[in-house]
């Protein structure tokens, strides 16, 4: 096995946040162009739903979710959250009549959750977010402010990118030397990947296996209470987790 850092250093941190970003700010309207349906896993969750929740959308992407909540009726409350100017300009092409807001928003920046006030959400929703997270501890802090911006009881669902489960995806996977790193520098299961639709890009990606995710969730406070794969390929090309702020009593 290969020796990787304990904590990742700052430098590397924000190397690999900055590459990520400029990859959404370039090819942002592009990769929205192959994101016109919500994963067969994000539907799923979708269903259940009550249709009352006040749900905050980390990540929100370009907004499918909203459309598809709008689609099933949802009278709730929606905030949808992206740092991508192209995805969140698409998101915000909503049906007639309902309601969704969608504001800019960095989750790797420190105070990230100050411009949302005293909010309390009933449902977090992070889809395909917390594997563009580099270093454990940058992870750990963005979770114990999801755990705070819940109310008691609430719920935060996620999924997380499972390229290893496709063997095309495999063979997007790039050396570290590409941006000007190496294998020393980052840590285990961190990826690079590459995106081949009009044009070249990078992208970093960190792989969860359902154990990392179970510790993570003890770690920050949560308790576990689903995990399932389901999308693309053989349907396992993303693992999905429902975790439950745990209010201990104790």
């Amino acid at each position: 096995m290969l020796c990787y850092n304990q904590d990742m250093d700052p430098t590397t941190a924000r190397q690999l946040i900055e590459l990520n970003r400029q990859f959404y700010a370039d090819f942002g309207t592009r990769f929205s162009a192959t994101r016109q349906r919500i994963q067969p896993g994000v539907r799923k969750i979708a269903a259940e739903l009550l249709g009352t929740e006040h749900i905050l959308d980390l990540g929100c992407g370009n907004g499918e979710l909203a459309r598809t909540l709008a689609q099933n009726g949802f009278r709730g409350t929606y905030l949808g959250l992206d740092f991508s100017l192209p995805l969140l300009n698409d998101a915000r092409s909503q049906p007639d009549g309902f309601s969704a807001n969608f504001c800019t928003a960095d989750l790797t920046s420190p105070d990230w959750e100050q411009s949302l006030g005293s909010a309390n959400f009933s449902l977090i929703t992070g889809f395909a977010v917390l594997h563009h997270i580099p270093g454990e501890n940058l992870r750990r802090s963005i979770l114990r402010k999801v755990y705070k911006l819940l109310e008691p009881g609430g719920t935060f669902i996620h999924s997380n990118w499972q390229f290893m489960n496709s063997e095309k995806l495999k063979h997007r996977i790039q050396p570290w030397e590409t941006a000007g790193l190496s294998v020393k520098d980052v840590d285990e299961d961190d990826y690079l990947l590459d995106w081949r639709g009009g044009g070249s890009g990078l992208r970093y990606v960190h792989l969860f296996s359902p154990q990392a995710l179970s510790q993570l969730a003890a770690e920050t406070g949560f308790q576990m209470r689903e995990s399932f794969f389901s999308d693309g390929e053989g349907g396992r090309l993303g693992l999905y987790q429902v975790w439950e702020r745990y209010e201990n009593k104790g």
